[in-house]
């Protein structure tokens, strides 16, 4: 018993050291992208003079303990709040020095990297109520107190009216949040999600949802778990505000690793919110495509909601890359015995799912061949095909296998992501749904 035991706990221990490192360091690297990029594919003439920025807004909406230095702003920890704050950093994008350099070095095909930075401090914009609001029980329910709903309800309308304010200002009325995984902290959140809308043609509002990671020493993995379980109230106050706003158009969803795990478990429940209030959640939540990068999640839990919960639905499509190799997800596979969804495998599925689900024509598994960086588990912000084609998933709304997505169905219904995405043979893209 004794050494069951302590095996059990060496191998717990393994596993957060490396799946921790993994997200980390791909944080880290995530600022300096190896992203390849063409003419063709960075559609900087249709960028609004209003976004050509080397310095452009990115939004955030945090769960995340503020962190003060002489009274001011410094920035956010790992630690939690229990009060949501909605605001914005500029982010500062490589050594350009004006919109024709930054253009240069994006449309560059000999493989240059540029690097991000986020200055602090933040600029806080609307900041919410203490939740849980006081409550009391009335009528036969239990209702929040008059005067602190009220209170959550104006800022709420803070809020949207920003949201609508930054549509006019941009004429983007599609938005693009990103929600990052374990050891992450809130500038790596920002500087990740300025690489994915600045690829995407600058064409979406992008939102940070930054939670409470990057907790610190051997257990930092298990406390970021547990953090992201807090976290997801926020996450569905956000997506509900959001589709409250008329002018909003659609929302995107990228997710990465943990984080995958608060965005499904948010979804699913406003998913389940909309139905019983009789109405299709694609509509009620303006949900666009959802992307789920490297995903710890119980593949079991996932073939579940896809399938007998319907969860596709409320998508237009979504896109789970995986990959074989990503040995921080064996760990974890191997700690709960059982198999994680961004590793997922046809025999994780029972014969005939898989065909099935490409029949609806709303879930693909896109393999990455080839994935890059530290035990495989940050491909998608290192490897240029991955990025590249989350990249025209968001901006032009093509499915796998289409002439703006060459991507090709193995006889597992998995669809192959090759290590040389053939970008210089793309043609020219339009926003256009090439299925």
């Amino acid at each position: 018993m004794q050494i069951y035991i302590t095996r059990t706990f060496l191998v717990a221990l393994i596993f957060a050291t490396v799946l921790s490192a993994c997200d980390n360091s791909a944080g880290r690297l995530s600022k300096t992208p190896n992203l390849y990029s063409t003419g063709k594919f960075y559609p900087t003439e249709h960028v609004p003079d209003s976004l050509r920025t080397v310095a452009p807004q990115m939004y955030f909406v945090t769960d995340r303990a503020s962190v003060t230095k002489a009274g001011a702003l410094a920035g956010y920890s790992a630690s939690r709040s229990d009060s949501m704050v909605f605001g914005s950093a500029k982010v500062q994008f490589g050594d350009a020095v004006d919109w024709a350099d930054l253009v240069r070095q994006t449309h560059s095909d000999s493989g240059q990297r540029f690097s991000t930075l986020t200055p602090q401090p933040a600029q806080e914009i609307v900041r919410f109520p203490v939740t849980p609001l006081p409550f009391e029980r009335r009528d036969g329910g239990i209702h929040n107190l008059p005067g602190p709903e009220a209170e959550y309800q104006h800022q709420v309308r803070l809020f949207q009216a920003a949201i609508r304010e930054e549509i006019k200002r941009t004429g983007n009325g599609r938005m693009l949040i990103y929600v990052h995984g374990v050891k992450n902290d809130f500038d790596d959140s920002l500087t990740v999600l300025a690489n994915l809308w600045h690829f995407t043609g600058r064409a979406s509002l992008p939102i940070a949802f930054s939670w409470p990671a990057g907790n610190s020493g051997v257990f930092g993995y298990f406390k970021d778990r547990e953090a992201g379980e807090f976290s997801i109230f926020h996450l569905k106050e956000l997506l509900r505000m959001l589709a409250a706003v008329p002018e909003v158009e659609d929302i995107d969803i990228v997710a990465h690793s943990r984080g995958t795990e608060i965005a499904t478990s948010a979804l699913r429940e406003l998913i389940i919110e909309q139905r019983a209030k009789g109405k299709k959640p694609k509509l009620a939540l303006k949900t666009g495509t959802l992307i789920l990068a490297a995903a710890d999640l119980d593949v079991g839990v996932m073939r579940q909601r896809l399938m007998a919960e319907h969860f596709a639905e409320a998508f237009e499509q979504i896109n789970v890359y995986i990959n074989d190799n990503d040995s921080a997800l064996h760990l974890s596979s191997t700690l709960t015995s059982v198999p994680r969804f961004g590793a997922s495998r046809a025999a994780d599925f029972r014969p005939g799912e898989l065909e099935s689900l490409g029949r609806i024509g709303l879930v693909y598994f896109i393999q990455v061949e080839t994935a890059g960086g530290m035990y495989g588990h940050s491909y998608f912000r290192q490897n240029p095909g991955v990025m590249s084609d989350i990249a025209l998933t968001l901006r032009t709304r093509a499915f796998p296998g289409s002439t703006l997505r060459p991507l090709d169905l193995d006889e597992q219904n998995f669809w192959t992501l090759h290590p040389n995405y053939p970008l210089e043979r793309l043609p020219e893209l339009s926003p256009i749904d090439d299925r």
